[in-house]
């Protein structure tokens, strides 16, 4: 189910019925590049940034801004954030660590200056630390009133970040509601997330 709803709002699955809006337009039918234009961007499972390129040229290389000073700015604003990367900003891309790889990966999303951020599997099998880093960051982007879609299986930093959760199973919605339902152990969603 998270695949096809990903894949869905991107417009690369076809025959779904419904609408997805956005903004109030409809964004059904349109092209992928159409949709990450209208300032969605995602973060893809598997990450999937470019193992030739440096940090920085990776960041670069999805930059929206228009200027030099601006694509300087951006590359700045993700250094803020995840500092790591600074330190690693020479580096080829395929020579840094899964984690620093996902934190690119954000990165390069971001510099899309997207108003909508998908991120699919935001920290399965990341180093405890490294999660840490991710889900403070995202915390911090969602305080500066960027919208997200976290698609993940940590149950407890999805509830402090989340303000609203589904729980997809076989493809099917079988739960939705707000972080404080889905927190308490007598939660109905808690069925649907026992193995």
């Amino acid at each position: 189910g998270k695949t096809t709803t990903v894949r869905t709002i991107f417009g690369l699955t076809d025959g779904i019925t419904g609408d997805i809006v956005l903004d109030g337009r409809r964004i059904n039918g349109l092209a992928p590049f159409e949709i990450a234009r209208m300032g969605v961007a995602l973060v893809p499972e598997g990450r999937q940034v470019f193992p030739t390129l440096t940090v920085v040229e990776n960041l670069v290389a999805t930059s929206r801004h228009e200027t030099a000073r601006l694509r300087n700015a951006g590359v700045q604003q993700i250094f803020e954030l995840f500092p790591r990367l600074e330190e690693r900003k020479r580096s080829y891309a395929n020579l840094l660590s899964g984690g620093e790889q996902q934190m690119l990966a954000i990165g390069r999303a971001l510099m899309t200056n997207p108003r909508f951020l998908i991120l699919d599997e935001a920290t399965e099998g990341l180093a405890p630390p490294i999660r840490r880093e991710i889900w403070a960051a995202l915390k911090r982007l969602k305080d500066e009133n960027l919208t997200i879609l976290v698609i993940d299986k940590s149950l407890k930093p999805l509830c402090k970040l989340g303000d609203r959760h589904n729980i997809i199973r076989k493809g099917e919605l079988v739960w939705s509601g707000l972080s404080d339902e889905l927190a308490r152990p007598e939660s109905e969603a808690r069925t649907f997330l026992s193995v």
